[in-house]
Order: C-alpha cells, then structure tokens, then sequence
C-alpha cells in the first residue's frame, strides 16, 4: 500500500484527490491547503485530515502529490526529497530554471521516483499515435482557452504552452537550434497570448500559438511529414492520419488525386482513440513505478527540458516587448 499526501486542493488538486481515493493500493493520509473554504469542503466530502504544517504530512507518507501554485513547487519538492519521499509534481515542474536545475541535483541525490504532471503525454487523441512513426518536419499548434483569473500566476507560456512544448520535444528528439517568440499581456501582468517558432537541428521547425484570452477553446496539433500529414485535436480526442497509401492500408478509405507526376492514391485513416482518463493514468503509472520500481512516465530531465524551453521563450518575448520602436 502506497501512503499519499496531496499537496493543493484547488480546482485541480480535487481533481487529483478524486482519483487517488479510488485507486488500488492506495491511501490517502492527508492533504495540505492553506485555504480555509477549500480546506472545509475536502475533509468534509472525503473525511481525509487536513495538515496545516507540510512537514508534517511529509513526514507520514511514502509519497507526495503536489498540485499547489507554481511558486510553492520546489519549496515542497526540497522538504520531500530531504527526507527520501516520492513526488509527483504538476507541471511546471519549479517556477524558475534556477531551482529545477537544484532539484535535478536533489532527485539523483535522493535515488526515488520523481514524476512531472505533464498530462496531454496521456491524452487519448496522442496515445493513438503510439505506434506511428512520427518524424514531422513541421508542426503548427493552437492551443486557446477562455481567461480564468485561476493561473495567471505564471505566464501562459508556463500555463498553456508548456504542454505543447513537452509534447513536441517528446516527438522530435532533436536539439533546438534557434527560438522566435512574440507575446504581449492582456489581462494579466504576464504574457497572455504568444506565438512562438522552434527551430531543430534537424530541419524541423515547430510554430505554436497559445492565448487564455480567446472566446473559444481549442487544442490542437498537426504534424507534417514526408509521407503523412496527422492531426491530433486533444480536446474533442480525435486523430486523422492522411498520407500516400501503402500495400498495408488496404481497407482505409482511398482518394486518387492527379499530380504532374501522375495519379497518386491518399489513405485516410482514423487511428482508434481509447477514451481514458489521463489524469487517473499519468498517478497510476506513478503509483505502478514506486510499488513495481519501474522508470516514470515524465521524469526529472523532462520537466526541466520542458521549462528551459519555456524560459528562453519568455526571455525572447521580455527582449522583444523592452526593444526601442523605430
């Protein structure tokens, strides 16, 4: 049995909380919020105490599950690895690159199962894909939300935009050779809509746009590549796969289309999306790497990628926004 503390019980920490409490091999000892009204209506709904001293709770657990504001992160993932307990930690993984690099220390010090909560990795829409060949030479991604005053604590670059970041680093598996980035804040005192280039070494090049001030939702990818376009809505879980038909396509639905070069056939294929839960399976994989001591799912150098990505974007924007107009 693995013993939890949940760090956070806001909007999201709940979530969390909801799927923890019904997971095998599992119990929650406790939670952690220092809000009074989220605080009441947890212990009230799940009869789990409330510890008002993180230490404490620590100290109790094998393990812990931080869904707190950004800024808490390292704070309590330092308490935690000082005192050898597993983490989960919602993405961003730290608030500055300063401290991920120190709890990238930390972690190899501590020798335990450390796991950053980058979700759409467990997206159905993108588990589709699992067995594709993905070598895309271009990616174009929206991903939009309407504002909520909840999480504009951080920039929507580390808010919304990281996740495509993770994804599209998971995907290319090249080192980046030049980053563009435009943003400007709206609403908050932090960039609220950004749209941003990443060029690899390898010839890809990856233009994503993010904004939580847009009217509708929308989280969307689409690849390029040599043989294929695919694209991957993560909000409706749907994936499409267009490209030149292969002997191994029989049964897809076809489109012969004239080029110069001659007739050429297109397959279309709708790659089966299994509905899941993704926040219930990124924390079971978690629980399944300490109890089966297997590798985690999103590890420490991942997050850190990830953020360092994040913040050399926000640099680019913060030189952009300071540069003297013509």
């Amino acid at each position: 049995m693995l013993k939890i503390g949940i760090f956070g019980v806001g909007h999201l920490g709940k979530i969390h909380l909801s799927q923890l409490v019904t997971m095998k091999d599992v119990e929650v000892v406790g939670f952690y919020d220092p809000s009074n009204a989220n605080a009441a209506s947890v212990a009230e709904l799940y009869q789990i105490p409330r510890f008002t001293i993180a230490e404490e709770l620590i100290q109790l657990v094998d393990a812990i599950d931080i869904v707190a504001p950004t800024t808490l992160h390292f704070k309590l993932c330092e308490i935690a690895l000082r005192n050898g307990k597993h983490i989960f930690v919602e993405k961003p993984m730290t608030n500055t690159m300063d401290e991920a690099k120190t709890l990238v220390k930390l972690v190899e010090e501590a020798n335990v199962k450390f796991q950053v909560g980058h979700v759409e990795r467990f997206n159905p829409a993108f588990l589709a894909l699992k067995s594709y060949n993905l070598k895309p030479m271009f990616i174009e991604v929206h991903r939009l939300a309407e504002f909520n005053p909840r999480g504009t604590d951080v920039s929507v670059i580390l808010d919304l935009m990281i996740h495509d970041i993770d994804i599209v680093l998971s995907i290319v598996q090249s080192t980046i050779s030049r980053i563009s980035a435009s943003g400007v804040a709206v609403m908050s005192d932090t960039p609220d809509i950004a749209n941003v280039r990443i060029e690899f070494h390898n010839g890809c090049v990856a233009n994503l746009t993010s904004s939580r001030i847009s009217l509708k939702k929308m989280r969307k990818m689409r690849l390029f590549q040599k043989d294929a376009y695919i694209g991957i809505d993560f909000l409706d879980k749907k994936t499409e796969i267009i490209k030149l038909k292969t002997p191994e396509d029989e049964g897809l639905f076809t489109l012969d289309i004239e080029t110069n070069s001659g007739k050429k056939t297109i397959a279309i294929d709708n790659p089966e999306v299994k509905q899941s839960n993704a926040i219930r399976m990124e924390l079971e994989l978690f629980r399944d790497s300490i109890l089966q001591n297997k590798p985690v799912a999103v590890n420490v150098i991942d997050g850190l990628q990830a953020l360092d990505v994040a913040h050399q974007i926000l640099q680019k924007i913060s030189k952009n926004l300071s540069a003297p107009s013509n």
